[in-house]
């Protein structure tokens, strides 16, 4: 009979646990990054000896011999690499479309063609002053606009190192939580809730460092993870309970650079994947896009001043520069007293000779001006609508990689409400074994 009950009593010991497991996993079914568990049994295994040998044919009970978490380091190393992948592009798009903004918002080549036709106009009748007057508000308004250009681009720059110094900060962050995590499964208890939950949570942060950099994951025993940054082959990240930490800088050239520091070295990363990877291409994007600018508005000052020195104003004068430039080569400014100044007639002309303005046409035709901005901003467009196809495929990858690692991880609800009744149905049969235990107990006491 004492085995009967101790029968027994091991099944409801180890169903009551299997139960909570699956009462675990069905509250946890829409927790992220929650994996589900399963509650492993065993039969008790019979102690040596003559007479447990002798009793070993009837059966020992069941023990619970650890908490198992599903998942699958394949297909979860496939999602995160493919998350990585995504980031990358999401972070190169939003720069594209704030340069795309910059260029777009002050219409910059609509602007030079306004200003090279209100020469036009000045030309047809060079004494006129409602055409000197409106070519001058054309030229503030072209210079203006490359001003305004200019500000954005060098904002979207600004922003762009402020989302770069955000990025290593939370890195830095994610590392040092990743470190205490390690830390914590060194003194679990293998196949415990407590592992399981730890491991989740190691999982988790890796997962939201791989949005950030490409990662490369290797576990031990218990199941910490050394992270290396900038790939498998970049360098340490986070071992055991060190973590390191993640610095952002930009060059002269406007490159953006990254360098991990840990145990007194520092190594220089180069990111392919996560937000970073991003960055990189950001800012090198940018600094292109503000460099062709600062080209287009140095030759198109220098060009136009250039004309203006080589005639005559409606006074008879030599010409005066019309733009002058500020600290940046967009920091452009009308400079150019009043509109009488504007050098219509050639040297020895006289106040009706426009043939200086025909210097201007041919510099508008040489300079091509108005189709460099064009192209600057037609560029950029392909450029990201060619990124967001790139990023809808990317998704479509990472939701799939989503999807076949939550089929191994992920909690099934019908599958645990089966679960849930298989144990319950067990729990009861246990606590039917131990009440016939007792029951026979009794008749064979009242025998006596």
């Amino acid at each position: 009979m004492s085995d009967l009950l101790s029968i027994g009593a091991s099944g409801l010991r180890a169903y009551q646990s299997a139960l909570t497991t699956v009462s675990d996993n069905i509250a946890n079914a829409s927790t992220p990054g929650y994996s589900r568990r399963t509650t492993t049994l065993a039969e008790v295994a019979p102690s040596s000896g003559v007479l447990t040998s002798l009793r070993s044919t009837t059966g020992n009970g069941v023990v619970v011999t650890g908490v198992g978490r599903a998942a699958d380091p394949l297909k979860t190393a496939a999602a995160r690499s493919a998350g990585a992948d995504l980031a990358r592009t999401e972070t190169s798009i939003g720069a594209l479309d704030r340069i795309e903004g910059s260029l777009s918002s002050s219409d910059l080549a609509g602007r030079l063609t306004s200003f090279f036709n209100s020469a036009n106009i000045v030309a047809a009748n060079p004494t006129a002053s409602a055409p000197r007057a409106a070519a001058i508000e054309a030229a503030n308004s072209a210079a203006n606009a490359f001003a305004t250009t200019g500000r954005a681009l060098d904002q979207a720059n600004t922003d762009l190192d402020s989302s770069a110094e955000g990025a290593v900060s939370s890195i830095d962050s994610l590392a040092a939580s990743l470190a205490r995590v390690n830390n914590g499964l060194a003194r679990s208890n293998p196949n415990s809730s407590g592992q399981a939950n730890l491991l989740d949570q190691r999982d988790q942060l890796l997962d939201q460092l791989s949005q950030l950099t490409d990662i490369g994951v290797a576990t031990d025993g218990f199941g910490r993870a050394t992270v290396t940054i900038g790939g498998n082959a970049g360098p340490v990240l986070v071992s055991g309970n060190e973590a390191g930490n993640v610095t952002f800088v930009r060059g002269s050239s406007g490159a953006a650079s990254f360098a991990v520091h840990r145990l007194g070295s520092s190594t220089a990363i180069t990111p392919t994947g996560g937000a970073l990877a991003g960055i990189v291409d950001s800012a090198q994007r940018i600094t292109d896009t503000r460099n062709q600018l600062n080209s287009i508005a140095s030759d198109f000052v220098s060009g136009v001043n250039a004309v203006q020195a080589q005639g005559r104003d409606l006074d008879g004068n030599p010409g005066a520069a019309l733009f002058a430039v500020g600290s940046t080569p967009t920091d452009i400014s009308v400079t150019l007293s009043g509109p009488r100044g504007i050098a219509a007639a050639a040297v020895g002309g006289g106040p009706r000779d426009n043939s200086n303005l025909a210097a201007l046409a041919a510099l508008r035709t040489s300079g091509g001006f108005e189709s460099a901005t064009t192209a600057l901003a037609t560029d950029n467009a392909a450029t990201l609508q060619s990124r967001k196809t790139v990023a809808d495929a990317q998704a479509s990858i990472r939701d799939a990689a989503v999807t076949a690692r939550d089929a191994v991880s992920g909690v099934n609800l019908d599958a645990e409400a089966v679960d849930l009744l298989r144990f319950q149905q067990a729990y009861q049969a246990s606590s039917r074994v131990i009440q016939v235990a007792r029951d026979t107990l009794q008749t064979l006491l009242d025998i006596r």
